[in-house]
């Protein structure tokens, strides 16, 4: 492995637990940087990468828990591969499932929160992370999208980056190259509308959850959280080791 000090091209694979939870924004990041993508969709017949053949593994989000494994099997062998990555110095990204994923195999303990959280609510930084680069431009706090009914205890050394009022665990970075999000930075307008329609016996409208139409209508927030994500991707590519 060498640092990647002169913009080396990462091989990144993406674990995908459902159809209508994609890469979003993260795509434009990747196609834009001239890194190279593969997938895993789990919802189809699957094959494991080569580990030794990627740098960066991405998790994303979807409607299963991280203690389904009766039900999804294949729960398993992506928590295996997940911590062996971490252990192998690997960047690791964990979005909403994902992040709740890389919290368990860290050690902490995964379990429903009091509330759901389903829509645009803010997060507030903690004194860890207003110093931290990657929220150096950001307000105290700003509106982020989330869809999860799921929380965790922060692992055991990471730094914990965000809270909120229904959730205090929001994020945190472990070793500065495992991050976990339990929101949707990456969400465009048609990913939006994607989980909204995939997602709409959830949407049991109350003082955490907002109406399909409220979501959709929050339009004006979908760039500001594309370039925080486009942030701490930077942020996490600037700490990446390559495949030599």
């Amino acid at each position: 492995m060498i640092e990647n000090k002169m913009k080396n091209k990462l091989s990144i694979h993406v674990f995908q637990h459902v159809a209508f939870e994609g890469l979003g924004c993260i795509e434009q990041w990747i196609t834009d940087n001239g890194h190279t993508v593969s997938y895993t969709h789990f919802y189809e017949v699957y094959q494991l990468p080569d580990p030794d053949q990627i740098d960066w593994v991405i998790v994303m989000g979807g409607p299963m828990g991280v203690y389904d494994e009766a039900k999804y099997p294949w729960l398993i062998q992506e928590k295996e591969f997940i911590k062996k990555a971490i252990d192998n110095g690997k960047t690791v990204i964990g979005i909403c499932l994902g992040s709740q994923l890389i919290a368990e195999v860290l050690g902490a303990k995964v379990y429903p929160n009091k509330q759901k959280e389903i829509g645009w609510f803010n997060v507030k930084l903690t004194e860890n992370s207003v110093n931290l680069q990657i929220f150096l431009d950001s307000k105290s706090e700003f509106p982020v999208f989330h869809w999860h009914g799921d929380t965790y205890d922060l692992p055991a050394g990471s730094t914990h980056l965000l809270s909120s009022q229904v959730c205090l665990n929001q994020a945190f970075l472990f070793k500065d190259k495992v991050l976990g999000l339990q929101f949707h930075l990456e969400v465009t307008q048609q990913t939006l509308r994607e989980m909204v329609e995939n997602g709409m016996s959830e949407l049991k409208e109350s003082d955490t959850i907002q109406s399909a139409k409220q979501i959709l209508e929050q339009t004006e927030f979908i760039e500001s959280n594309n370039q925080k994500m486009f942030l701490i991707l930077d942020f996490l590519e600037k700490n990446a080791t390559v495949n030599s």
